[in-house]
């Protein structure tokens, strides 16, 4: 796919064809790292920390917890 750099106020700029964003799993106002590695322009999305009720909404109750033998004492652990 072609694109032409255009001017942008005091800068320069790419519009990111819908199809591009789409395959790239990106959208409007994703936080992105450019960078140039061997002469070319790299796009890299920045991944976002997921808020404690992201992850909760992902859960899905097949968690146990269980205990773990870490082994005899060794010095002055407290029982």
């Amino acid at each position: 796919m072609y694109t032409t750099i255009q001017k942008w106020g005091n800068s320069q700029a790419v519009r990111l064809p819908k199809a591009i964003l789409e395959m790239a799993k990106l959208k409007e106002n994703d936080k992105v790292e450019i960078k140039v590695e061997n002469g070319n322009l790299v796009i890299i999305p920045i991944k976002k920390h997921k808020t404690l009720e992201e992850r909760i909404a992902e859960y899905k109750g097949d968690y146990t917890c269980s205990e773990w033998n870490t082994g005899k004492p060794r010095g002055k652990e407290v029982f």
